[in-house]
């Protein structure tokens, strides 16, 4: 899974740009920029806002990919991991409430 990584890199090369530009504007290594593209690293929540903006994404699509893409990492190799989500899920909808 890496939706999150690929839809930095379509956005990216929608507007044009070349990851060191990227990079620059987001004031990182193009290094890291290239492995989050990648799945090889996860950002924290505020660069992700700022990659949002950088490339006109919506803010609320891009956190929603990037902590599917956080609980993935977690529970891939868990047999229970379905389970496990919808008991989250159902947590998350009671706080909700």
């Amino acid at each position: 899974m890496n939706k999150f990584g690929q839809t930095i890199r379509d956005a990216r090369e929608a507007n044009n740009l070349l990851l060191r530009h990227l990079a620059s504007n987001l004031d990182i290594d193009t290094a890291i920029l290239s492995k989050i593209e990648r799945g090889e690293r996860m950002p924290k929540k505020e660069l992700v806002i700022k990659i949002a903006a950088t490339l006109s994404l919506r803010k609320e699509d891009l956190i929603t990919l990037w902590l599917a893409e956080k609980i993935f990492d977690i529970v891939e190799d868990e047999q229970q991991a379905y389970a496990a989500i919808k008991v989250a899920s159902k947590e998350i909808k009671d706080l909700k409430k």
